[in-house]
């Protein structure tokens, strides 16, 4: 099988091999990958902010496919069916955290194309409990942001409590998706892109934000909440400014660069400071239903499985709106 492997953190790309298809173990299931999406997060990957991947791991973990074999002892799903398969890969079940329904925090989870190999591959192995069916309304390349863009976006706007005005740091693939479930439940929404990103704060007003400006800018009224997705950590203190007392500034990215000190009067006034970490199958179930009744339509741009190293450094650079999608298995046109 073809699969884009990672020779060290920090080199930046991706290379193509080839490699035999991997054995479903007990509690497997082998994925034929239709299509997977281009995530930050394979950017912290391969750029080397997460420093401790699998050796010669296969990057990407927001996964649509179908489900090839199974391995012993599965009986969650059959052969031909599609599944979704997430960030979190597997947990230990048995600590604290898993059995208290955090299993997100898990001191012995497995990550998905950090970890354990994942989907920038023709093939890949998944644990059956960490996968999920998805909806029949989305085609698999609608589907593929869904599984972390949207899953991981979800919890950080469920983190953001009731927010009635509600701020969304880094219009990307995630801020995208939950901007649309944030004004279905009645929200106001003000974006921050790059400064001067016209077209990304054009974006971000077509997808239902009142004001779109740079991430330098204030909004126009004090907001009730802000979600930081983009991973730059003087945002941190600009969006507890940007907040009115009581509120709450989540930070929904896995990596982030180091914040600068500030003054005590910007956390004062009962403003909270949160982090969202990975996700839970519950999460998944959640976000998985409540999507087509929004319903979340996402905006993607296709690339062939080769062209990894491609979407990798448009993502880099800012040069699309919405989700890359590498297109594995050719069913797809790509976006011009």
């Amino acid at each position: 099988m073809r699969a884009m492997v990672l020779g060290q953190p920090g080199d930046g790309c991706v290379s193509l091999c080839r490699r035999d298809r991997p054995v479903p173990g007990p509690g497997q299931v082998l994925v034929r990958v239709r299509k997977c999406a281009v995530c930050r997060t394979d950017l912290h990957v391969v750029d080397g902010d997460l420093t401790r991947p699998r050796t010669h791991v296969v990057p990407g973990h927001e996964v649509i496919g179908t489900v090839a074999a199974l391995g012993p002892d599965v009986d969650r799903f059959a052969v031909g069916a599609r599944v979704g398969v997430p960030w979190l890969g597997m947990t230990c079940g048995a600590c604290d955290y898993c059995l208290s329904g955090r299993e997100n925090l898990c001191p012995g989870a497995q990550f998905t194309g950090y970890t354990l190999d994942g989907g920038f591959a023709d093939y890949m192995v998944a644990d059956a409990r960490f996968c999920f069916a998805i909806p029949d309304f989305y085609t698999d390349a609608e589907a593929a942001p869904l599984m972390c863009a949207g899953l991981i976006g979800h919890r950080a706007l469920t983190m953001a409590g009731d927010a009635r005005r509600l701020g969304l740091y880094g219009f990307g693939a995630a801020a995208h998706i939950i901007a649309q479930v944030a004004v279905w439940q009645g929200r106001e929404l003000y974006g921050f892109t790059r400064p001067g990103d016209t077209a990304g704060q054009d974006f971000a007003r077509a997808m239902g934000c009142a004001w779109a400006g740079g991430s330098d800018m204030r909004a126009p009224v004090a907001l009730d909440a802000a979600i930081l997705f983009a991973p730059i950590g003087a945002l941190v203190p600009a969006a507890l400014d940007a907040v009115a007392p009581g509120g709450t500034v989540v930070c929904a990215g896995i990596h982030m660069s180091d914040i600068p000190s500030f003054p005590y009067r910007l956390l004062w006034d009962e403003r909270r400071l949160v982090s969202v970490a990975n996700l839970t199958r519950r999460d998944a179930e959640a976000f998985l239903a409540l999507a087509p009744q929004v319903p979340v339509r996402t905006t993607t741009h296709l690339y062939p499985l080769e062209q990894a190293n491609d979407a990798l450094d448009d993502l880099r650079a800012g040069r699309f709106e919405g989700a890359a999608v590498l297109d594995v298995d050719g069913s797809g046109t790509p976006a011009e």
